[in-house]
């Protein structure tokens, strides 16, 4: 395996490709432009006349997505590879005698795909955006959160590991090495009770916990991040957060999109209904960016140096588990001191994991505010890179670095709920661009990407 990075431009990846002499070309995407890149990098396939099938892999991608996007792009064999624990059982079909018949497979499979993605781009109903808006589910402003005792950014610096750890969700580190157990025992502890994975479960979390104690003890990783609470108020589907209480100057904007597929229900949901409207009442939103990766890189090409390529692994999943704790804990710091709308919690950790606290906080670039673009807004407004000396970065394709990292919106309307905006159509993109500030929609269609999209791109 021949690992070039990430965002390597399609050029280097191909020169590399034929250099190498590869079997097998795989990329892996984690946010929306990607998955334009892919395309990209199928049709100069292409284009160089190459041979050898191209792997689909990532948390943005699908079989839908490689069906209907890319395998018309290069017909050589191009296969969505589900996780990484796949991908040996594909490339072993690729590299075998039955390589033809199994892409024959795929390739009807796909064809199969594509004629149903096709068929219910026909059969589905929308409500326009203004029927949707008109639809607006109505809070009850007599529950609204106090004023908060903080205003302002704050600066979380090289917080104690030891306090971060007491919030970890153990269950999500177990799926990163493919480990699941059966029902009852599917989650973190029950997983140690199964009778498949349990021994190989309680190996793992030993040297996760050890690896922790050694973290801890040599100082290799830090927690930071920057927690902002802001005077804001909804104007029609977005928030605008402003400079001070006077509330006349408007510092950023938060862009809302709106559920507009006809399921047949009663209200249509959008992020910005969590906040109260302008002419209602003074509201506030919390935001938090938090990394629990500041010196892991360097740490894992130590380990990659020494040939310790599973520790390399295993420090950047308990990264992961430290950033996502530090998120948990942020969270609960908003709600009870920093905010201080529920001063008098007391959940467990099951109970906070399970979201049976007040308030939800949703990530820019998710189910309920697709756009990755709505990141930068989040960084501009909490000066990350200021306050963190620039330990803490967003990519030009807004991705978060170190990659252990967790940045999100904070609601704390008791009513406020996580919901998907799922696809939208046409008329909402087109209003959604031009609130933006846009002179056409081919940037806010990129970003949004097919999976969003309720129609073909023009």
């Amino acid at each position: 395996v021949i690992d070039i990075g990430v965002m390597v431009p399609c050029d280097n990846i191909l020169d590399k490709a034929i250099e190498e002499k590869v079997d097998v070309i795989g990329l892996s995407g984690l946010i929306t432009p990607s998955l334009d890149e892919m395309q990209y990098v199928a049709e100069q396939m292409k284009a160089r006349d190459m041979k050898m099938p191209l792997m689909i892999g990532g948390a943005t991608t699908s079989k839908r997505h490689t069906a209907v996007k890319l395998a018309t792009k290069y017909d050589k064999g191009v296969i969505h590879v589900l996780d990484a624990s796949r991908s040996c059982t594909v490339v072993s079909a690729l590299l075998s005698g039955d390589k033809q018949t199994y892409l024959s497979e795929i390739t009807e499979e796909y064809t199969e795909i594509r004629e149903e993605y096709y068929a219910t781009l026909i059969d589905k109903k929308w409500k326009s955006i203004k029927e949707a808006q008109a639809k607006k589910p109505s809070l009850d402003w007599s529950k609204l959160p106090p004023k908060p005792n903080f205003v302002g950014n704050l600066c979380i610096k090289d917080h104690p590991i030891e306090e971060v750890m007491e919030y970890i969700d153990w269950t999500p580190f177990f799926q990163v090495y493919q480990l699941r157990g059966k029902y009852p025992n599917r989650d973190y502890p029950h997983i140690f009770k199964d009778a498949r994975v349990g021994p190989e479960a309680e190996k793992l979390f030993a040297e996760a916990k050890e690896m922790l104690a050694w973290i801890v003890k040599e100082g290799h990783l830090k927690c930071s991040g920057v927690v902002g609470i802001h005077p804001a108020n909804s104007v029609g589907d977005d928030i605008e957060v402003y400079t001070d209480e006077t509330r006349k100057e408007v510092k950023c904007k938060f862009y809302g999109l709106r559920q507009q597929l006809d399921m047949g229900e009663s209200t249509y949901w959008c992020q910005g209904d969590f906040i109260a409207p302008k002419d209602v009442a003074p509201d506030y939103i919390s935001a938090f960016a938090c990394t629990g990766g500041i010196g892991c890189h360097e740490q894992r090409q130590k380990f990659e140096a020494k040939g310790e390529i599973d520790k390399a692994i295993l420090l950047e999943a308990v990264a992961d588990r430290l950033a996502e704790a530090f998120a948990e804990l942020i969270h609960l710091k908003i709600r009870k001191s920093l905010w201080g709308y529920s001063p008098e919690e007391n959940i467990s950790l099951e109970d906070m994991l399970k979201v049976k606290y007040q308030g939800i906080r949703p990530a820019p670039g998710y189910p309920s505010q697709p756009d990755h673009r709505e990141k930068k807004t989040l960084w501009d407004l909490l000066e990350v890179g200021r306050l963190t000396d620039d330990k803490l970065e967003l990519t030009e394709s807004y991705m978060m670095m170190p990659s252990a990292s967790v940045s999100a919106l904070v609601f704390a309307h008791p009513e406020a709920k996580y919901f998907s905006v799922g696809q939208v159509n046409m008329d909402q993109v087109q209003t959604y661009a031009e609130r933006r500030g846009e002179t056409g929609v081919e940037d806010t269609e990129r970003w949004l990407g097919s999976t969003v999209l309720g129609y073909e791109k023009r």
